[in-house]
């Protein structure tokens, strides 16, 4: 059976980029026979123009027709294969962008779905409950940095008057707190030693003993 069908092939699928390299590798093949073509030409271009008219100069025109037949055969095939290539670049550039979409779609779904997992594990009322305990924490902050801060209760009705008194006072106390440190106190005693002001004259000596005795 086998030899009347042939076997199943189980060899590996052809691929895009395989089937490009193998039409590349044609195209160069029939680069180099058409470069041949082209040196032959060249040389039979060259007889031709050094040669009078006559059976040799017709029997080498003959040749080089039959080369420049050939040559457009290839260069008609070169085209096809050329254009296969394009193609098939092309259709592997759009497997190329449909992978690149294909990863981004799933990419999109995994990070959806996770999205989803996270979001489902917050309560929208937990959190509007904690802000409104927040803000509560907060004012009882304010009100305790403003208990904190308070002033306490200071007479502020001082007149002029009674602060210039102050003042005045505190200014002799300290000056006579300042005397007292450089023993300039002896004013003092000396004003205690001294008549009053009411005696007209010191008494004498004399007269001081008989009123003793």
């Amino acid at each position: 059976m086998n030899r009347l069908f042939g076997a199943k092939k189980t060899g590996p699928k052809p691929t895009l980029s395989g089937a490009i390299q193998n039409v590349d590798t044609h195209i160069e093949t029939l680069d180099v026979k058409l470069a041949k073509l082209n040196a032959e030409l060249s040389a039979y271009q060259a007889k031709v123009k050094n040669m009078r008219d006559g059976p040799g100069k017709n029997a080498i025109k003959q040749k080089a027709l039959k080369v420049l037949q050939q040559r457009k055969k290839y260069e008609a095939q070169r085209d096809q294969y050329q254009q296969q290539s394009w193609n098939m670049e092309q259709a592997g550039m759009m497997q190329d962008n449909l992978k690149n979409v294909m990863t981004t779609v799933d990419a999109m779904k995994t990070t959806n779905k996770a999205l989803k997992k996270q979001y489902g594990q917050v309560n929208i009322d937990k959190i509007e409950k904690l802000q409104d305990e927040m803000a509560d924490l907060m004012d009882v902050g304010n009100d305790i940095q403003e208990s904190i801060s308070r002033s306490y209760d200071v007479p502020e009705d001082v007149d002029e008057a009674e602060l210039d008194a102050e003042l005045e006072a505190l200014g002799e106390e300290a000056e006579f707190e300042s005397l007292a440190e450089t023993g300039n106190a002896d004013y003092l005693t000396d004003d205690i030693a001294a008549p009053p002001q009411f005696i007209d004259e010191p008494p004498e000596a004399g007269k001081v003993k008989e009123v003793a005795r």
